[in-house]
């Protein structure tokens, strides 16, 4: 059973493990540290992770991700981009799938947000075929818009409306 529920400060240690991933940080903003340590885990627990709708996924009672949607500010206020990530124990088992289904549900029910949309990583084929099965729909691909660790990446935009 997949729930998403706020964060506890035992996650802590699930969350590091996670994040000092490579698999797992390939494709995350580098806004999120690497090497990834207790204080940070401390800091989104406590403070990161209340700015937006932003939940810890649980696989079977057991922390397996996170996943949220940030507000855009002024006229995108009503615009909301979507991020997750996922323990890599979990992958490939349509989590992330269903994990993005609550969350936009939640989202749609609860907030002012019109329009949710998800950049994604050239490469990124999981997390496309992901937000695809949730109801999202390719939009745009801003080539080499992202650029990470030396790289350049085609940045594939995806969105999903309120009303679809």
């Amino acid at each position: 059973m997949i729930t998403l529920r706020e964060f506890k400060a035992q996650d802590a240690p699930f969350i590091i493990n996670t994040l000092n991933d490579e698999q797992v940080t390939r494709y995350l903003s580098s806004k999120i540290p690497f090497p990834y340590t207790q204080a940070d885990a401390d800091w989104w627990i406590n403070q990161g992770s209340k700015n937006g709708i932003i939940k810890a996924i649980v696989v079977n009672g057991e922390f397996a991700g996170c996943i949220g949607i940030i507000s855009g500010e002024f006229e995108y206020s009503h615009s909301g981009e979507i991020g997750y990530w996922l323990n890599k124990t979990y992958w490939g088992q349509g989590i992330i799938t269903r994990a993005i289904e609550l969350i936009c549900e939640e989202a749609f029910a609860q907030s002012n947000l019109n329009r949710i949309f998800g950049a994604v990583f050239a490469g990124n084929t999981g997390s496309m075929k992901a937000l695809t099965k949730s109801g999202f729909e390719q939009e745009a691909v801003l080539k080499q818009a992202i650029y990470k660790n030396g790289v350049f990446y085609n940045n594939h935009i995806f969105s999903k409306l309120k009303a679809d």
